[in-house]
């Protein structure tokens, strides 16, 4: 397994850097690199037992290693030693308040950046406007001593993508940052773009080994596909290709003993809506005359396990860690507020951790058991299936009442509003590091065998 050592600048000979015995690292070699930034150095293992990384304070300053770096990997290859790595996380809504520099994200940030040193690697914030291209270095955020600091810095040897919504991403100017990084200078950049669902559930259709658990799904193109898939399943879901947090979906329900037809959502205003009509005329007429369908997907209706009497869904995260390989990060269990169409906290849902539901006809064990191999091998599928580098995905899946698991949603930047629930703590820390962690690896891969990185 890869070991992250202790860093510490010293006044040692200048241009020196000493490396723990230990290290499988083969001498001589000639330059020293830390992020872009290389330079001739004198390398040499120590004589002492000392299992530190120790660098001179003339060549750390050359380097841009900020001070208050503790910790870093080796990595070697044909004459040169590297540091690192220093992962640029990149985003945008910065803000002037020098101690929220990220608004309403910034406590995320400063949680996600608490855990670099014992993960060791050294990571920072920035955005496009923090870029020095002239210079080949970044006035990077960096978080520590519980507050914010900006220091200039290489560029970074991977890049965790953290813009936080579609429209940021489509602005030009972060575009133009993000596709000269990685085409110009060769950076490694993980989680990319956001997801549409329906593009989402025609990849994976095209993988047969994880097609039982994709419900029916379709381009919003006609009236008469939900009279069809209503007539199979009883109710459907219409939902944004593009949407986020439960907004914007309906719930259609057929009553064949009725000849009713009913609708559930969440208005303007926030309330739970439920609206009954005589036909399914009526009521697309109503709810979608000012709305474009092109925009929206039918999806199947899963008559879901409960808990509470309340129809119950899981969230799942799956990250990739320092070997690349998938790991389930975190299951919890979401529970639907009453009325609600979706199980969003938004909505009024509440979030639990598997072991805390006790009501349920299926064994947890079973369930949590059946949950991890459906999202690792989802996983796998929807990497093959996607252009760039994938570290993290977050799922939404149900289990229907025989059994059976069901993939509803891919998330490629998943939310941490879970996490903010007491039994999910073990969770939250677990995802910050590996998601931090995977660049140990990306960086060792863009070194050894960049073929496989820019395939």
């Amino acid at each position: 397994m890869k070991k992250h050592y202790r860093l510490e600048i010293t006044s040692q000979a200048a241009n020196t850097i000493s490396i723990p015995n230990e290290c499988e690292i083969p001498l001589p070699l000639q330059k020293v690199s830390f992020g872009s930034k290389k330079m001739d150095a004198i390398i040499k293992k120590q004589e002492s037992i000392k299992q530190c990384i120790s660098i001179s304070q003339g060549l750390a300053h050359a380097l841009h290693i900020p001070a208050h770096c503790s910790a870093l990997h080796l990595f070697f290859d044909h004459d040169t030693l590297y540091l690192g790595p220093l992962v640029g996380i990149f985003t945008s809504g910065f803000s002037s308040i020098k101690v929220k520099p990220i608004g309403d994200r910034t406590l995320n940030f400063s949680k996600l950046l608490s855990v670099q040193n014992t993960v060791g690697v050294h990571a920072f914030l920035f955005g496009e406007q923090h870029i020095n291209w002239e210079k080949t270095t970044i006035n990077g955020l960096f978080y520590y001593d519980g507050g914010w600091k900006i220091i200039e810095v290489p560029f970074p040897n991977v890049v965790y993508d953290r813009i936080p919504n579609r429209k940021s991403e489509k602005l030009s100017r972060i575009k133009t940052a993000k596709n000269r990084l990685q085409k110009d200078y060769l950076i490694p950049w993980y989680n990319p773009g956001f997801f549409n669902k329906l593009d989402i559930y025609e990849r994976l259709l095209q993988e047969s080994s994880i097609s039982d658990y994709l419900p029916e799904t379709h381009s919003f193109t006609s009236f008469s596909t939900v009279e069809r898939m209503l007539s199979n399943y009883n109710h459907v879901y219409i939902k944004p290709k593009n949407g986020s947090l439960g907004k914007g979906i309906f719930q259609v329900i057929y009553d064949k003993k009725e000849n009713n037809y009913y609708v559930r959502f969440n208005d303007s205003t926030g309330e739970n809506r439920l609206q009954k009509f005589d036909s399914l005329e009526k009521l697309m007429n109503h709810i979608f005359h000012k709305k474009n369908i092109s925009n929206f997907i039918i999806q199947q209706g899963i008559y879901l396990i409960r808990s509470e009497h309340k129809p119950i869904d899981f969230r799942i995260h799956t990250n990739k860690n320092k070997s690349g390989q998938w790991e389930v990060t975190a299951i919890a269990a979401k529970i639907a507020g009453a009325g609600s169409v979706t199980t969003h906290m938004n909505n009024g849902g509440i979030i639990k951790s598997v072991a805390e539901l006790n009501d349920l006809e299926i064994d947890t064990k079973d369930l949590q058991d059946k949950l991890c191999t459906a999202s690792l091998q989802i996983s796998t599928a929807l990497e093959k299936q996607l252009e760039g580098i994938v570290g993290e995905i977050g799922f939404d899946m149900g289990i229907d009442r025989k059994g059976r698991v069901w993939l509803f949603e891919a998330n490629s930047k998943p939310g941490r509003s879970m996490f903010k629930d007491s039994s999910l703590k073990k969770y939250d820390l677990l995802t910050r590091r590996l998601s931090l962690e995977y660049a140990i690896y990306l960086m060792e891969k863009c070194i050894k065998m960049p073929e496989d990185i820019y395939r």
